[in-house]
C-alpha cells in the first residue's frame, strides 16, 4: 500500500475521491448510455434475457425463471432480477434491458479507480478507469445484455475488497482499522454471494482459489487473520442459499440440471458445443484489450520486476497477476468457450496498466518508454481503419447485404478517421507533451470510436423479428394461437409480450425439465402444427423465409395462408386474413 492518502481510514478526508467519481461516472455515464435503445434485441442472448425478465413479471415468479413459459435452469437469477426490475420502472424497452449490463460496466470503472487509488495512489487508480471503461471487450459487453459483466463486476470487487482488506492494519491496532478491515471482509463475502447468485458457483470457487494461491504460493498467511470467517460465511449463505433451496424445493429436475450439468458437464466435456483451442483466449485479451494491447506485457513486466526475490515487496502485483493467470488457465482448460469468459481478467489488467503509466508519467523518460506500446496502438488503428474500409467496400467478402454495408459507410468511414488520426497523434503528444497527454489521446481516440461505432450498431445487428411482433401484439386476440416454425425467435416474444407455440424445434427451451410444458401442447411435431392450421380458431406463424420455402410450395397448404408482414429475413402469415 503506497501512501497514507491511499488508507481506508484516510480516504474521506480527501475530497478528490468524491470529484473523481463523480467525474468519471458522468464521462463514461455519457459514453456506456449514448443510444442504448436506439436498435432491437438481437437473438439468441439479448432477446433471452430480456425475455426470461419480462416472464418474471408477467407470472409473479421470482424463484424459478422461465424462458417461453418453459423452466430454464441454465443460470441463477440475479441479472434476471434486475433487469425485471428494470423493465418494471422504466417499460419493456431497449434501453431498460441494456441499462443493467452498462450500469454494472459503469460501476466496474469506478471500482476498478476505487482498488487502483488503494493500491498504487491516486494517478493510478484514474488511469486504471480509463483503461478498463475504453477497453473494446468491456465496451462491447457492457451493451450486451448477457451475464458475464455482472459475474465479473461482482468478482473483481470480492477480489479488490481481499487485497486491499488483507493491507489494512490488524485489530489491535485501533477501532477504525478494525472498522476498515471488518468491512473490506464483509464486502468480500457479500460480492461473492452475489456473484454466485449471478453466475452460479464460480462466483465463489474461481474467487476463493485465486485468493488461496496467492496465500500459499507467496507464503502470505499472516495477512489473513482475522479474516472474520464465522459471521462472513453467515452473510454469504444469507443472501446466496435461500434461492438455491427454493429453487431446488419447487423444481425436482432443477439440482442435477443446475449442480451436475450446467457446472460440471459443461466445463469438463463438450456437452454445451462451444469447444475452442487451447490458446483460444489469447486472441480474445489481445483484441478485448485495444487500445492498450500494447501495454500489456510491460505492464505486467514491471510490476513484478525483481521476481521471486522481490515477492513479498510486490505482493500487491502478484496477486493481480495470479488473479489473471488462474482466470485465464480456468476457462482455457475449459471444454465450453466464448469471448465473454475471460471478462473477469479486465479489471486486474486494468490496475497493472494503469499503476505502470503512472509510474511512467512520474519520470523523465517516461515518454520514451511507452514507444512500443504506442506504435502497437497506431498499427492496431491503421489495420483496423483498412479492415473497416474493406467490410463496407467490399461486403461480400464477409457476407454482408449490400443494403447494410451501404447504410455502415458513413459510420465505418468515420471511425477509420478517427483510428488513423488517433494513431498518429498519440505518439506525438508523448513526444511533445509527456505520458499524460498521450494517455489522453488514445482515451479521446477510443471515445470517439466507440461513439460512432453506436451509429452502426443498428446495421451490425443481426435482423430482427420486432416488426411482426408488434403487428401480432397489436391483432392477436387472447384466444388466437402464435406458433414459431422449426425455430424460436427470443425477442419476438419479449416483443409480442406473449409467449407462442413452437414446431419441430427445441434448441434452448429446456422441455426435459418441464413436464407441465412438455403437456401443455404448445410442442409440436408438423404433422400437428398442419392440423392446427386447418381448424377454425385464428393461427399466426412466425418462420424464417429459408424455413418455409416448401410449406408454401405445398399445394395442400398454398392457399390456406395470408401473408401478413415480412422482414428481411422473417415471415408472418396466418390461417385467416
Amino acid at each position: 500500500m503506497p501512501d497514507p492518502e491511499n488508507s481506508t481510514s484516510a480516504a474521506p478526508a480527501f475530497p478528490s475521491w468524491r470529484r473523481d467519481v463523480l467525474l468519471l461516472a458522468f464521462a463514461f455515464g455519457l459514453l456506456y448510455f449514448f443510444r442504448l435503445g436506439s436498435y432491437p434485441l438481437s437473438d439468441p442472448d439479448e432477446g433471452r434475457n430480456a425475455e426470461i425478465a419480462r416472464e418474471m413479471l408477467a407470472s409473479g415468479d421470482w424463484v424459478t425463471p422461465r424462458l417461453n413459459g418453459v423452466n430454464y435452469f441454465e443460470k441463477p437469477p440475479l441479472v434476471y432480477w434486475v433487469t425485471a426490475l428494470s423493465e418494471k420502472i422504466l417499460g419493456l424497452n431497449e434501453w431498460a434491458v441494456r441499462a443493467v449490463p452498462a450500469l454494472f460496466a459503469l460501476w466496474g470503472v469506478l471500482i476498478t479507480y476505487t482498488a487502483g487509488r488503494r493500491l498504487f495512489g491516486r494517478d493510478a487508480g484514474l488511469m486504471a478507469a480509463v483503461v478498463l471503461g475504453t477497453s473494446l471487450l468491456w465496451f462491447a459487453i457492457g451493451h450486451i445484455p448477457i451475464l458475464d459483466m455482472a459475474v465479473s463486476v461482482l468478482m473483481a470487487r470480492a477480489l479488490f475488497a481481499f487485497i486491499i482488506g488483507v493491507h489494512e492494519p490488524e485489530a489491535t491496532t485501533g477501532a477504525s482499522a478494525i472498522c476498515a478491515r471488518r468491512l473490506c471482509f464483509y464486502k468480500l463475502y457479500v460480492s461473492m454471494a452475489l456473484a454466485t447468485l449471478a453466475k452460479g458457483l464460480i462466483g465463489f470457487l474461481v474467487t476463493g482459489a485465486v485468493m488461496f494461491l496467492w496465500l500459499l504460493i507467496f507464503n502470505q498467511w499472516k495477512r489473513l487473520r482475522p479474516l472474520y470467517l464465522p459471521s462472513g460465511a453467515l452473510l454469504f449463505l444469507i443472501i446466496a442459499a435461500p434461492w438455491h433451496v427454493l429453487a431446488a424445493l419447487h423444481n425436482p429436475t432443477w439440482v442435477h440440471r443446475y449442480f451436475v450439468f450446467e457446472h460440471f458437464e459443461r466445463f469438463l466435456t463438450a456437452a454445451a458445443s462451444r469447444p475452442g483451442p487451447i490458446h483460444y483466449f489469447v486472441w480474445i485479451v489481445l483484441a478485448g484489450s485495444i487500445p492498450w494491447t500494447g501495454f500489456l506485457w510491460p505492464a505486467v513486466r514491471e510490476a513484478v520486476r525483481g521476481g521471486w526475490a522481490k515477492r513479498n515487496e510486490n505482493a500487491v502485483a502478484w496477486f493481480l497477476v495470479t488473479w489473471v493467470a488462474f482466470v485465464f488457465f480456468f476457462f482455457s482448460v475449459s471444454k465450453s468457450k466464448l469471448p465473454p469468459y475471460i471478462l473477469p481478467i479486465f479489471p486486474a489488467l486494468a490496475v497493472l496498466i494503469g499503476a505502470w503509466l503512472a509510474r511512467l508519467a512520474r519520470e523523465s523518460d517516461g515518454a520514451a518508454r511507452m514507444r512500443v506500446g504506442l506504435r502497437v496502438f497506431s498499427f492496431l488503428n491503421g489495420l483496423l481503419a483498412v479492415a473497416l474500409g474493406m467490410i463496407v467496400m467490399q461486403p461480400t467478402r464477409v457476407k454482408l447485404a449490400p443494403e447494410h454495408a451501404l447504410a455502415l459507410q458513413p459510420p465505418a468511414f468515420a471511425m477509420a478517421a478517427v483510428l488513423v488520426l488517433g494513431g498518429i497523434f498519440a505518439p506525438w503528444l508523448a513526444k511533445t507533451r509527456g505520458v499524460r497527454a498521450a494517455v489522453a489521446g488514445i482515451v479521446a481516440t477510443m471515445a470517439a470510436f466507440l461513439v460512432a461505432l453506436q451509429f452502426a450498431s443498428p446495421d451490425i445487428n443481426k435482423p430482427s423479428s420486432k416488426a411482426l411482433a408488434l403487428l401480432v401484439r397489436a391483432q392477436a386476440q387472447p384466444g388466437d394461437r402464435v406458433v414459431h416454425y422449426h425455430e424460436f425467435f427470443h425477442n419476438f416474444t419479449f416483443y409480442a409480450e406473449r409467449t407462442v407455440d413452437v414446431v419441430a424445434f427445441k434448441g434452448e427451451l429446456e422441455l426435459e425439465e418441464d413436464a407441465a410444458a412438455r403437456a401443455s401442447g404448445r410442442f409440436m411435431d408438423e404433422a400437428k402444427f398442419r392440423a392446427l392450421w386447418s381448424q377454425p380458431g385464428r393461427v399466426f406463424a412466425v418462420a424464417r423465409k429459408w424455413d418455409v420455402k416448401e410449406l408454401f410450395a405445398d399445394p395442400g397448404f398454398r392457399d390456406r395462408y395470408r401473408l401478413l408482414g415480412q422482414t428481411e429475413d422473417h415471415y408472418l402469415f396466418s390461417n385467416q386474413p
